[in-house]
């Protein structure tokens, strides 16, 4: 019973049997049928010698049964740190110009996106944005100018002349940060 064709035939007929034993452990569906789906990936790759088992549905049933009180163990474990911390901290909701500032992002090519959460949004310096993406500090610097003009290009009205108006929904001080743009008291 060592062949794949075998194994096929094993596991269309006793999948549903070893996610019913595993059902029994977890209560919960979802995870006897991920337990059981991963040892049946455990046992195809090891089905020469599963295979010839005399029982090789106890040999799955046990990785599965093994794996599903792995895992609840891990989730009381997840429960007590909870509640040892806490719940995490609230989060502020998402604001109309984070949705803006991550499209525009999204629509700028990697280079310039590296070095701007690099520089910006973790606050590294030039030198170090350079030595991580093992670049030249003067590329940095250019893909830097580059990105932020490229996004104040998409974050700028459509009835707005270009590097003038940062988009109305985001305030200025992120739009200033984020696109280097200084408003007429820069200029």
């Amino acid at each position: 019973m060592s062949d794949p064709a075998h194994f096929e035939q094993f596991y269309a007929t006793t999948f549903r049997q070893v996610v019913g034993h595993v059902y029994r452990i977890t209560g919960d569906t979802h995870a006897a049928e991920e337990c059981t789906q991963e040892a049946f990936s455990r046992a195809v790759v090891r089905w020469d010698r599963v295979g010839a088992y005399d029982a090789p549905c106890a040999w799955v049933r046990r990785v599965a049964h093994n794996l599903a009180c792995t895992r609840m163990r891990q989730a009381k474990r997840a429960r007590a740190a909870l509640v040892r911390l806490g719940p995490p901290a609230a989060q502020p909701p998402v604001g109309e110009h984070s949705v803006l500032v991550v499209a525009g992002m999204r629509a700028l090519p990697l280079k310039y996106r590296q070095v701007l959460v690099l520089h910006h949004l973790l606050d590294l310096p030039v030198r170090e944005v350079a030595e991580r993406l093992g670049l030249p500090e003067a590329t940095v610097k250019t893909r830097l100018a580059r990105g932020r003009r490229h996004l104040a290009d998409v974050l700028v009205h459509d009835d707005d002349p270009p590097h003038t108006a940062v988009n109305r929904a985001a305030p200025r001080g992120a739009a200033r940060r984020l696109t280097g743009h200084r408003g007429r008291a820069g200029r």
